[in-house]
């Protein structure tokens, strides 16, 4: 039997170059990840199981202290409320988010006169800087001076006014409603993307069968965007569990705690009362139910190409 040449196997210099050039092409990303992602979240989880205050800085001194800033976290009497306030806000905005979106998608699938234009507009909120939109919103909401409540008094619709900042249920649904609108543009420029990469021909031949609008958007629309609806209900979901500078600019997790998340609670206890291993232990919360909601994404669209693709 004739014996392979060793040249046969080995791999040529040629290609021992091409698999270096990947890996330094990706070093500068990995880096990036490493330096500005990894380690931060590492000191993060680490101080997490520390006592960590404004001393430590002077004496180097963090004593390990184990489950003790979770148990203290989870066992203080705002957390349940905290929790729900989270939960409300998230779903909230994240529903609203996904509605307008892709009800702005559909709208803008058809052609008209100025469609780039108004589209291209739509993405100002997404691009503004979150500082400025809620400082922007802050004085619209305002109760006595907002021009919201003034377009409500001018049409007759209240008398006094909606207390959008200074009740509880109101100052929820503000910042709410703030959020929702800075999300929309995202929404829909992904929902408006997936549109686009529908066959026509498939609306086509469901007219030529007799079907509706309705019945073509059951049937064609909702089938095959539903990858692109999973990937903006996981991201809108990452996104808005950690929404912070809107609140704080909007309502200061007021009146009375109304609006405080677990994100706003994370930067109460490190930045406001100094308590950096609470704060941290809040925010590895955060971390492990945003990796919770991106795990379960990856799972449902695995279980979708298994059944697409057996």
């Amino acid at each position: 039997m004739r014996s392979r040449s060793p040249r046969a196997t080995d791999p040529s210099p040629l290609r021992r170059g091409e698999g270096w050039t990947r890996w330094l092409f990706l070093a500068p990303a990995a880096a990036y990840l490493l330096l500005f992602f990894g380690c931060p979240m590492v000191d993060n989880a680490v101080m997490g199981f520390q006592q960590y205050t404004v001393t430590t800085f002077y004496t180097g001194d963090a004593p390990f202290v184990g489950l003790r800033n979770y148990a203290a976290l989870v066992s203080s009497a705002d957390f349940p409320r905290t929790v729900l306030t989270t939960a409300l806000f998230t779903a909230g905005s994240v529903l609203g988010q996904f509605v307008l979106g892709l009800a702005l998608a559909l709208f803008f699938r058809r052609r008209f006169p100025l469609g780039g234009v108004l589209r291209a507009l739509l993405l100002v909120p997404w691009l503004l800087p979150l500082v400025a939109t809620g400082t922007i919103w802050k004085w619209m909401l305002d109760p006595d001076t907002g021009v919201v409540n003034a377009v409500l008094r001018g049409l007759h619709l209240t008398s006094s006014g909606v207390p959008w900042l200074t009740g509880t249920s109101p100052a929820l649904l503000s910042v709410v409603l703030v959020n929702v609108w800075v999300g929309v543009p995202f929404n829909t420029a992904i929902l408006y993307g997936a549109l686009r990469d529908i066959p026509p021909y498939l609306y086509e031949a469901a007219a030529l069968d007799g079907a509706g609008p309705a019945a073509a958007f059951r049937h064609i629309t909702w089938p095959l965007l539903r990858p692109a609806v999973r990937v903006v209900l996981v991201l809108g979901v990452v996104y808005t569990v950690k929404v912070l500078d809107v609140i704080l600019v909007v309502t200061g997790g007021g009146p009375a705690g109304a609006t405080e998340t677990l994100a706003t609670r994370a930067y109460e206890l490190s930045f406001r009362q100094f308590d950096f291993g609470r704060g941290a232990a809040a925010g590895n919360l955060l971390i492990v139910l945003s990796l919770l909601f991106a795990v379960l994404h990856l799972r449902a669209d695995r279980r979708t190409r298994t059944e697409v693709i057996p």
